[in-house]
């Protein structure tokens, strides 16, 4: 245990005084989890669309007004040829193109029917699709607000009406945020524990104080041990100023038990940790433990579930996700902090994260190569 408190207290001191670190670890994450929530966001807002108006009516320019009421279009161009509306597209002035028929106003109120057009520009996939859906249903909407004026109260309908009351659980008022805060908050104590331990045996090799340590006596188990504990600490403070921001900025308070949540960070810091040694153990540069840790983040970021749920993966991409430490944390955080899970809810995560850990640390042991 003197050995283990000597390596601790070096460690610490080696961090500590280091004025770029101290920034890296503690600044940079609070400053990213403040912006990242209000820039990484689902919904598409602002679409410019173009119309093409061939009726000039009083129903064709009611319906303009609510699409542009609705707060996710702005009209860009309003013209009387589809034409002139395509060229709006051609130039990226435009997104969307919706045409109205001559005789839209007619068609509707004699022959209770009418057929608009719209023009999509699916260059940008996601916007095409969105903008497209938003325009459908805004449309759908002025329809049945169309038929309400037109029905009479006394008039009676044949058919049988279904009344859908739905209701949203865990997050009633749909708030963006509550999904995306706790995911990007995994991802950032995922960097800062990955990166800075991967740096950490590495940066002892280029100054030289590695063969210091390698003539002692200390055994490969206490070195690793030595470096893994201060970073694992210095995680659950990050953690915890993470949720102090996350309530502080956003309004978010866990819903589950304290315990639970720091019992699956303090798991998953074990794991990821235990993997940058492990590269550290590899490289001979910061550079090269840089380079192969940023690999390695690209994989946690983009297939942990952060932005898209990894049910609809390829089943290729599954089997990656599964064998990505980030996959279960950032199941396990919206979990406990939306619904309130427990440790029987989220037992079989933390078992794999501790295979992970016990995996990744025995290796990093095994592989530090200790001269005498």
């Amino acid at each position: 245990m003197r050995t283990l408190k000597f390596l601790l207290k070096k460690e610490f001191s080696q961090i500590l005084r280091n004025k770029t670190i101290r920034v890296a670890i503690f600044v940079m994450p609070i400053v990213q989890l403040i912006v990242i929530p209000f820039t990484a966001d689902y919904e598409v807002k602002n679409i410019n669309l173009a119309v093409a108006d061939h009726d000039h009516s009083v129903y064709s320019r009611q319906l303009i007004s609510k699409i542009t009421a609705s707060g996710y279009f702005r009209l860009t161009d309003y013209t009387n040829s589809f034409k002139s509306a395509l060229k709006s597209i051609e130039s990226d002035k435009a997104d969307l193109i919706l045409e109205i028929p001559s005789g839209f106003e007619k068609g509707l109120i004699k022959e209770n029917e009418q057929k608009l057009f719209v023009a999509v520009n699916a260059i940008n996939g996601v916007k095409a699709g969105l903008g497209g859906a938003y325009l459908g249903e805004i449309i759908k909407n002025y329809n049945n607000d169309i038929r309400l004026k037109w029905v009479t109260p006394e008039s009676f309908s044949p058919f049988p009406v279904i009344d859908i009351r739905s209701s949203n659980w865990f997050n009633p008022e749909m708030n963006y945020y509550f999904f995306m805060v706790p995911g990007i908050l995994a991802i950032l104590v995922t960097m800062v524990g990955g990166f800075m331990s991967s740096l950490n045996i590495v940066k002892e090799k280029e100054v030289g104080t590695i063969e210091q340590i390698n003539v002692t006596p200390i055994k490969k188990h206490y070195f690793i041990i030595g470096k893994l504990i201060p970073f694992w600490i210095l995680g659950n403070i990050i953690f915890s100023i993470g949720l102090i921001v996350a309530w502080v900025v956003f309004g978010i308070v866990p819903v589950g038990s304290l315990w639970v949540l720091y019992a699956s960070i303090s798991m998953y810091l074990f794991a990821i940790l235990g993997f940058g040694l492990l590269i550290s153990t590899y490289c001979d540069t910061q550079q090269q433990a840089m380079l192969i840790m940023f690999f390695f983040m690209m994989i946690f970021i983009l297939m942990g579930g952060l932005y898209t749920p990894t049910e609809s993966m390829p089943g290729w991409a599954k089997i990656i996700s599964q064998l990505n430490p980030a996959t279960y944390l950032i199941e396990m955080m919206r979990m406990i902090i939306l619904k309130g899970s427990g440790f029987s809810d989220i037992t079989p995560s933390l078992i794999k994260l501790g295979i992970f850990a016990i995996l990744f640390n025995s290796w990093a042991v095994f592989n530090y190569k200790k001269t005498s």
